[in-house]
């Protein structure tokens, strides 16, 4: 049993992402949330993987420049995208859409990218990098499905929030078959990844 936490670092993440929020409460990361308010369509590029960075970059930084809390030792923003076949799945538009791509990808594998930047903030500690920046690859199979199954799935409402139209940690988690890379990665962010940027402190955590 784990003895009562202490804290790591005082994390501002630059997303209103619910799953990106959950997985840093379950790590005992302790963090608050600002939303950076960043214009995505504004931002481009031909690599998804490359693309998730800059708008992980982007968010980072719109909300450093706003940051008033003295206590926050960095800012962390991230993105995801799903691509499958070459092409890039976002949120699906609507269900026809969701059944759409579903149809697509039962039984076939797709990458999720989710670019990560860490940004100092204005207590960060000593010998922190100003800027810590990378995007992590998780391959995803899903199982074989038929179109009644399919059609049920895209009924909940759950592929609808989300980038590729599954939720790992939800329903969707029963509809992927193998993963191939860091499995947090596909919820929202790569916890591993974290963990080495963060600073270190004593205390009873994992890390």
């Amino acid at each position: 049993m784990l003895a009562a936490a202490t804290t790591i670092t005082v994390l501002l993440l630059a997303s209103a992402s619910p799953a990106r929020r959950r997985l840093l409460e379950q790590a005992r990361i302790p963090n608050r949330v600002q939303v950076s308010g960043v214009d995505e369509g504004a931002i481009s590029h031909g690599d998804p993987a490359q693309l998730v960075q800059l708008l992980a970059r982007a968010k980072a930084a719109a909300v450093l420049d706003r940051c008033s809390d003295a206590d926050i030792q960095a800012v962390l923003g991230c993105d995801s995208l799903f691509v499958f076949e070459g092409d890039v799945f976002g949120k699906p538009a609507d269900a026809a859409e969701a059944e759409q791509r579903w149809r697509r990808m039962a039984g076939a594998w797709g990458e999720l990218h989710t670019g990560h930047c860490l940004l100092a903030g204005p207590a960060a500690p000593v010998g922190m990098p100003a800027e810590q920046g990378a995007t992590v690859t998780t391959r995803v199979r899903f199982a074989p499905l038929s179109n009644d199954e399919i059609a049920a799935y895209v009924a909940t409402g759950e592929p609808m929030q989300c980038a590729g139209g599954f939720a790992l940690e939800g329903l969707g988690g029963s509809l992927v078959e193998r993963i191939e890379g860091c499995y947090s990665n596909v919820i929202g962010l790569s916890l591993p990844l974290l963990r080495g940027w963060l600073p270190r402190q004593p205390s009873p955590m994992l890390w």
